[in-house]
């Protein structure tokens, strides 16, 4: 995923999923040439099949209904390492078989763990789809997991860790960041995990989380593209109906947030830096924990304040002020705990820091003091939606919308009735989301600046 430069690392899932995970354009214009269906199997597997025949190829993924907020204390990292441990040899393939068989027909495959989830996926021809099915029903239940494979992946992670955080000053910051800004929710701790506890993860510690979490009663399976549903249905009764159920798991309730009484800042001066900039965050409420209507107002807040060059933030402070060279704001709503909105800007050229910041202020309280008015509403609705429009183009994303819903707390349903909330919003909607959420004195900033004396 590529990396908005000034914006949050927690907000990437916002840029690069969240994006999707409520799309508009997807709920509001069904497939071309299907209807969505669904259905379980006897396991207890969920199974979403979205047919789209204008290309002859699939995606194909199955989502586990755990990320690293669902970690035991001590275990950080350990949803991360075990996706990484999923590619490893079965007692029916070697290790690196699933990769060589998506390659010979020139599809592709990957994964990613989340905060909420663990997703597979694999893009290929639909002859290949019962042969991908196979593959991920094995892993499922079939890893050996031997200390040597073990041992070598969490080398891996940590050097992945090394590269991608310890070397990077915004990575630094935002881990920080997100630190403060949840004093009590798991979602205060990385994906990644923190290294002394990454360190200490062993065969013990895999083989557990594998047989709690890794079963189909666990997991939701989402098909898009060139397929029949009942041809769906039938491939995977025969790969994964046949795995074992799994335990049944808890609900999963996780710590809640205390309210929030003060401001807090993070700040990391570092050699590296050239440019300073600057992210100002609030928690709140989620799709899956706000009121009725109230995660839509707050979607639309984003777009209003910081979505765009049509958002209040561009026009201000980059067109008619000039002193920022980036802004931006949005609000992260597929979660399955309360979440995260942002605002965050880079000067430009003589501008100070803190006057940026305080110009972005200033937007945030114009917004809780006069609202916006209906012309501007509808304005960020439409913009709001044709900006998504072209992601119902690609299978993986509409697999992705599904998925994420799904292993958050939502259904289908919510999916399809998603634009009607949207537009049902109503300006002082959207005024009361501003007022009682980005509240200046509540809020945690984290600062990138450039060491003295450079």
């Amino acid at each position: 995923m590529g990396i908005r430069k000034g914006w949050p690392r927690r907000m990437l899932l916002a840029v690069s999923l969240g994006a999707l995970l409520a799309s508009p354009a997807l709920a509001e214009q069904a497939p071309p040439e299907g209807t969505i269906s669904q259905f379980t199997l006897g396991n207890g597997m969920q199974v979403v099949v979205i047919p789209d025949h204008r290309a002859p190829i699939v995606t194909h993924m199955v989502w586990y209904k755990i990320g690293s907020a669902d970690e035991p204390p001590g275990k950080s990292g350990i949803a991360h390492f075990f996706e990484h441990l999923m590619f490893k040899a079965t007692s029916n393939h070697p290790a690196g078989a699933l990769d060589q068989a998506v390659a010979d027909i020139g599809g592709n495959d990957n994964a990613f763990t989340s905060y909420d989830f663990t997703a597979f996926h694999e893009t290929v021809p639909p002859s290949a789809l019962g042969q991908m099915m196979g593959f991920e029903a094995d892993r499922m239940r079939n890893l050996v997991l031997s200390d040597e494979a073990v041992t070598t992946e969490r080398d891996v992670i940590m050097e992945e860790r090394r590269s991608r955080i310890d070397s990077d000053p915004q990575a630094q910051l935002d881990e920080a960041v997100n630190a403060t800004l949840y004093m009590n929710q798991p979602y205060r701790i990385p994906v990644i995990g923190w290294m002394q506890e990454i360190e200490q993860l062993n065969r013990v510690d895999a083989k557990a989380f594998y047989d709690r979490y890794y079963a189909p009663n666990n997991a939701v399976l989402v098909i898009a593209g060139d397929v029949e549903p009942e041809a769906v249905r039938k491939l995977a009764e025969e790969n994964y109906g046949k795995v074992p159920r799994g335990p049944d798991l808890p609900p999963r309730i996780r710590p809640k947030e205390p309210e929030k009484t003060t401001a807090r800042s993070v700040t990391l001066a570092d050699a590296r830096v050239s440019v300073p900039n600057f992210s100002m965050q609030w928690v709140v409420p989620s799709y899956n924990t706000a009121k009725p209507g109230e995660a839509e107002a707050l979607d639309l807040l984003g777009e209003i304040l910081g979505g765009g060059t049509r958002s209040r933030l561009y026009q201000e402070l980059i067109v008619k002020q000039g002193i920022a060279a980036s802004v931006g704001a949005g609000f992260q709503g597929r979660a399955l705990d309360d979440t995260v909105f942002a605002a965050y800007a880079t000067p430009r050229g003589t501008a100070k820091l803190n006057e940026v910041e305080k110009a972005v202020g200033v937007e945030i309280e114009k917004i809780a003091r006069d609202g916006v008015n209906a012309d501007e509403l509808e304005r960020a609705k439409n913009r709001f939606i044709r900006s998504m429009i072209f992601a119902r183009d690609r299978q993986d994303s509409m697999a992705n919308i599904y998925g994420s819903v799904l292993t958050t707390g939502g259904t289908v349903k919510d999916v399809e009735e998603w634009p009607e909330r949207v537009r049902k919003v109503g300006a002082d909607e959207v005024k009361a989301a501003a007022q009682r959420y980005l509240v200046l004195d509540k809020v945690v900033t984290g600062y990138l600046l450039p060491k003295a004396g450079n």
